[in-house]
């Protein structure tokens, strides 16, 4: 077994290497004067079992394209077998056709890796769990919610906590942590009465003197949870913390929630954190690196996956 990556989060690379105890691949991804990417792989991979870490993360199409690249690469250097692991999937919430003449582009990126050479997919809470019927090739969705969950725990006292799903899609999500912490669960009513105006929030539960915990997979402008934190606490919530797999958050989504009412926002390391985010007073970074690594072994081992979420 060995692990490369490419440049899009090598710090979780180099920690799901730690907890492995195997060094990282050597690999060089470059860029020509155009900007063209060019992959080198500097060690011999023939007949290996080869996992390649590479979110694809901003700027999405070249950690997209250096994945693509790299399995190419590993594939006429006569791996044996190759593993695309994305803690971050992009393009996931592209999944259908919202409206017509859209595409369906999570079905494109899943058919560009297949085409790549790749013969496995490892990936961490889609945004939709049916995107894993768009590859043609054996997917593994982990979940973050062992690790969120013992977060939680560590931080938290469970006689007083409600799990709270931003929306009604997530009520799955929400309502598996609430059965892990043995809590309660409520859902934010999101309506939007005419196109341009402000969203009304309706929680449904009693939020009164709980200590709320907004579950989700993406947080990306920060706008949605900022919102409910402020309509939770006119309820009478004692506090909001949101736990959110992939932190995304762009344009001034971390100035967003430093000014908003969150009493924190816990992320993973999915997606590398920028500097605004680690000095960010209310934001907080857990790792996956374990859960994706003792996933990494089970599969080289031929062991099950999906008995770590049991």
């Amino acid at each position: 077994m060995k692990v490369f990556a490419g440049n899009s989060n090598r710090q979780l690379a180099e920690a799901i290497c730690n907890y492995l105890n195997v060094p990282l691949g050597r690999a060089s991804v470059r860029r020509f004067a155009d900007q063209e990417i060019f992959v080198e792989i500097q060690e011999n991979v023939r007949g290996e079992d080869v996992f390649l870490v590479q979110p694809t993360a901003f700027p999405a199409n070249d950690h997209l394209m250096e994945l693509l690249i790299m399995i190419d690469a590993m594939r006429r250097s006569s791996a044996r077998r190759i593993t695309a692991v994305l803690p971050y999937f992009g393009y996931a919430r592209q999944d259908r056709r919202a409206s017509g003449r859209t595409p369906i582009s999570a079905k494109l990126v899943a058919n560009l890796i297949t085409e790549a050479g790749a013969d496995r997919v490892m990936t961490l809470d889609l945004h939709a769990g049916q995107i894993q019927g768009f590859f043609d090739i054996p997917t593994d969705n982990l979940f973050a919610l062992p690790v969120l969950t013992r977060d939680i725990k560590s931080h938290y006292d469970l006689s007083n906590v409600m799990v709270v799903s931003p929306d009604v899609g997530g009520v799955v999500r929400a309502r598996a942590l609430a059965k892990r912490l043995d809590c309660l669960l409520a859902i934010v009513d999101k309506r939007r009465d005419r196109p341009g105006e402000s969203e009304v929030m309706n929680i449904i539960g009693d939020v009164t003197g709980k200590d709320c915990l907004l579950i989700d997979d993406i947080v990306d402008s920060g706008g949605t949870l900022c919102n409910a934190a402020d309509a939770m606490l006119a309820q009478g919530a004692s506090s909001v913390t949101a736990y959110i797999t992939h932190g995304v958050l762009s344009g001034g989504a971390v100035t967003r929630v430093t000014s908003s009412k969150l009493r924190e926002l816990v992320i993973t390391d999915s997606i590398q954190p920028t500097t605004a985010v680690l000095s960010a007073h209310n934001i907080r970074v857990v790792t996956t690196a374990p859960l994706i690594g003792e996933a990494i072994s089970r599969t080289s081992q031929e062991e099950s996956v999906s008995s770590l979420f049991d």
